[in-house]
């Protein structure tokens, strides 16, 4: 049917109306034909989208956007419901996925941070090199430092809580995580552990662990 498919787009998504009656392996090769027509169109841009026309089953929506994935360049980020596909929500939810793909990535400073110097970052990032006493990291995301972690470091500045700090050497003058702080001892300790650790928060408080097996799950 030529009608079995139809795709209705605004500046932030799509909307793709789905035969109700046509049977669910002839309606994925509909979407197939569909969108190898369209793909010129889309180009490969990031979208969001909702389904209508058709009740989809989590298993039949994740079918339809991996045949939308292998006859198309463009992707598919977010699933609207249709009773909310509305162009603001596309937006909105749009913005948030790629915000949420953009902390996820990530970015890289490359080189020791010395006293007096303050890197910030929207994203998690990851530090090549020392972040010596006086230097100051503030990200919205994770911190990770391959080196000594001498400075002042404040992850999840947006009030994320469930960011984390590792270091490969963990002796900072201060931790914060979210809105909870941590500060380093006034009594210098006469020996750095020069092992890989990780600090994250716990009920309220900020716990540095070695990173093991164990701690990997603060990760997530």
């Amino acid at each position: 049917m030529k009608n079995s498919v139809i795709i209705k787009g605004n500046k932030y998504g799509i909307t793709v109306i789905l035969d109700q009656d046509m049977p669910f392996e002839e309606l994925k090769e509909a979407v197939a034909e569909k969108f190898r027509e369209s793909t010129k169109f889309f180009g490969n841009a990031q979208m969001a989208a909702s389904f209508e026309g058709r009740t989809l089953s989590k298993e039949e929506e994740k079918e339809i956007l991996d045949v939308i994935a292998d006859n198309s360049d463009f992707r598919i980020v977010c699933v609207v419901d249709t009773d909310q596909a509305r162009e603001e929500l596309f937006k909105k939810s749009l913005d948030e996925r790629l915000n949420e793909l953009s902390t996820q990535s990530g970015q890289f400073y490359k080189g020791t941070l010395r006293s007096g110097q303050v890197l910030e970052a929207e994203n998690s990032i990851v530090i090549l090199g020392d972040v010596n006493p006086g230097a100051k990291i503030i990200s919205k995301g994770n911190v990770i430092v391959l080196g000594s972690l001498k400075g002042t470091i404040f992850a999840g500045a947006a009030g994320n809580e469930s960011a984390f700090v590792v270091a490969l050497e963990m002796n900072p003058m201060q931790i914060r995580i979210g809105d909870i702080v941590a500060r380093s001892s006034d009594t210098k300790e006469k020996k750095v552990e020069k092992e890989a650790k990780i600090a994250f928060v716990d009920e309220g408080y900020i716990y540095v662990e070695p990173l093991n097996r164990d701690a990997i799950k603060y990760l997530g």
